[in-house]
């Protein structure tokens, strides 16, 4: 009997040591599965909050080149510059979503992760479409309607992978392009409606990404320091 007792008392530890091992495991395994599916399947930050900022200021200041008197007041010349424009906010984006593809470790350059984008593509594709339309009969007047419209569908086409409140934004274009579709006076060789449009909605919407990818880093190196912790009790 006096030996007995200290045999059960150390199966009683033993087992309590074993359930207590499992647990953390257990929630260590939970935390693991927690990061990848926050960090992984529903992040994505290809899209970037500065790029855009940029891009929509680039916008307004190209408006108040085009709106000078010794700009060419031609509509060639508006478009030529509203093209530059889009070319640079092409690149500019375009490196943004290369470098991030390339050198996000939890991305690790897997094509998939890349669908939000081909998801915004149908409508810049139907914008080009309706905007070599419009220049080919002369109808220089309906384009900046046109191009609002189609930045709100990009934007609404991305509200499944970045925060809801880009909703808002796509909304602000497409409710800006319909006032200016519906407008009776407009005109092409006014820039200031686009760059204005442009550089409120593009500076919006880089606010958002902005907090939200600042949000995501705070809970990802919470979640970081959870996994250590369990790490280091099991």
């Amino acid at each position: 009997m006096e030996i007995a007792a200290p045999r059960a008392v150390w199966y009683v530890v033993s087992r309590d040591t074993e359930m207590i091992t499992e647990h953390v495991h257990d929630a260590l395994v939970q935390v693991r599965e927690l990061r990848e599916t926050l960090l992984g399947r529903l992040r994505f930050e290809g899209f970037s909050g500065s790029t855009r900022a940029i891009s929509g200021t680039m916008a307004l200041l190209t408006a108040a080149v085009m709106a000078t008197p010794w700009f060419p007041a031609k509509t060639e010349a508006h478009l030529a510059g509203w093209a530059s424009v889009l070319a640079v906010a092409l690149c500019l984006n375009g490196g943004a979503l290369a470098y991030w593809f390339w050198t996000d470790e939890v991305v690790d350059r897997d094509p998939r992760r890349l669908s939000p984008v081909l998801d915004a593509l149908p409508p810049l594709f139907v914008g080009a479409i309706v905007t070599l339309a419009l220049i080919l009969h002369g109808l220089h007047e309906y384009l900046f309607g046109i191009w609002m419209c189609m930045f709100g569908l990009t934007n609404l086409a991305s509200r499944n992978v970045v925060p809801r409140a880009i909703c808002v934004v796509g909304l602000f274009y497409i409710a800006c392009g319909a006032l200016w579709l519906f407008s009776p006076r407009v005109s092409f060789l006014n820039p200031w409606p686009m760059g204005v449009v442009f550089f409120a909605g593009e500076w919006a919407g880089g606010i958002v990404l902005h907090l939200d990818h600042r949000r995501l880093d705070q809970l990802s190196a919470s979640i970081g320091t959870q996994e250590k912790s369990y790490a280091e009790e099991e």
